[in-house]
């Protein structure tokens, strides 16, 4: 653990700014300091397999495993310590925490949170899912879904791609090749072991190297990074397979501007985050390649999406056709994803910040991690989970902070306690 000391954040001078920021920085204060004390360890919405109590009285017969892990996350107490899941560490979650300790240095300069941020991008690479040709990596917990189960470690197109862009993100700040040379080995990874389904010219890049099944956010983030990474390497081939992938999902936007989870008949849903991943992912591809030819499907993605899944709180509504559960993977993302996309829309950082200010006020701990979901005024299930709340939200906070700070040399400094 670190040594307690004081850093010097920045922010705002703009009067209308300050509040706000001082607000989202003390909330970073607090999450920050947990993470320390809890050695960035916690539990995972889908982690109930771990259960080695009852794991055996599954008799691994698929829908008894369903009953366990979905039971664990939805109950509304925290059942885990009953039942022998412990608190770990998460690959995803570190990804997110890398991606903003990254931000924090670069609106502060502070060398703890370039430390921080290139401890955790060290960690990935220790932790990669060992057996594939190029780096990847999974849950730490088998996992079972409606159509597939999972073994723990099996790499995630999802997981490996978002910790792709984190490496990315290091490269773009810090500049050593080694972190540009991991988001290749990333893109060996999607293009060699993952696979994709075909429909005439397009693609579908397959969720995990077991899987065939059609999923939207799956496709579009394995896209992403490999424009991205294109941007730096030149590779011909990944910008080919990422521009087909992102036109399978453009071709599958509803006319209402939504996007289902997924094409099989049992996937048939709408919600908040999955519709931001896939509209991150347009705009990573669109900034990567300045290719615009899926201009309309992003924005009117977007628009959808802004007017769909927010009350007028700032309140994140976890579905198209109803609010609840209040998730906090909804809210950290919708801060995520509103923030990136403030150069297209004006009023977007204004509303991150009321989602950003209603999730503290409703959704973090005294103690300053941040509950995983309000199902209702009273029931409230406050498990400290991982990627899923605090890694997603150091992220998020962070990137709202670095937009509400604008220029470093235009800011007055606030001194703030962290560990």
């Amino acid at each position: 653990m670190l040594a307690a000391r004081s850093l010097t954040l920045e922010a705002p001078a703009s009067n209308d700014s300050v509040a706000g920021a001082e607000s989202v920085l003390d909330s970073i204060e607090r999450l920050s300091r947990w993470l320390e004390i809890h050695d960035y360890r916690g539990y995972d919405t889908f982690d109930g397999l771990n259960a080695r109590y009852v794991r055996p009285l599954t008799f691994n017969n698929p829908l008894l495993r369903i009953v366990l892990q979905q039971g664990v996350r939805r109950f509304p107490l925290n059942l885990r310590p009953f039942l022998g899941v412990t608190p770990e560490r998460s690959t995803k979650g570190m990804g997110f925490l890398a991606r903003g300790f990254i931000r924090l240095y670069q609106c502060t300069s502070d060398a703890t949170w370039r430390n921080r941020a290139e401890s955790m991008l060290e960690w990935l690479v220790e932790n990669q899912s060992p057996g594939y040709r190029g780096a990847c990596w999974g849950n730490h917990f088998d996992y079972q879904s409606r159509s597939v189960f999972v073994k723990a470690l099996s790499p995630s197109v999802v997981w490996t791609s978002l910790i792709g862009h984190a490496f990315l993100d290091a490269y773009e700040q810090f500049g050593s090749a080694k972190y540009l040379d991991t988001a290749v080995s990333c893109c060996e990874h999607i293009d060699r072991d993952l696979g994709a389904y075909r429909e005439g010219d397009t693609r579908c890049i397959h969720y995990f190297p077991t899987s065939t099944h059609q999923v939207h956010n799956a496709n579009t983030l394995g896209a992403s990074l490999l424009a991205r990474t294109s941007s730096y390497v030149e590779n011909s081939a990944w910008l080919d397979l990422a521009m087909r992938a992102m036109q399978y999902t453009a071709n599958y936007q509803r006319d209402n501007g939504s996007w289902y989870y997924g094409e099989a008949g049992n996937l048939h849903w709408v919600d908040n985050f999955h519709t931001a991943y896939v509209l991150d992912c347009f705009k990573w591809y669109v900034n990567a390649t300045n290719d615009r030819r899926f201009e309309r499907q992003m924005m009117g993605g977007y628009q959808y999406w802004k007017e769909t899944f927010f009350l007028s709180d700032g309140t994140p509504r976890y579905y198209d056709r109803k609010t609840l559960p209040l998730d906090i993977q909804c809210c950290s993302q919708a801060i995520d994803t509103l923030v990136f996309f403030r150069d297209r829309d004006p009023g977007g950082l204004e509303l991150a910040l009321k989602v950003a200010q209603w999730t503290i006020k409703h959704m973090q701990d005294r103690s300053g991690y941040f509950y995983y979901r309000r199902y209702s005024r009273g029931i409230v299930n406050k498990t400290p989970t991982l990627h899923w709340g605090q890694a997603t939200m150091m992220c998020a906070l962070a990137g709202l902070y670095q937009a509400l700070v604008g220029s470093k040399h235009a800011s007055k400094s606030l001194t703030v306690t962290a560990l």
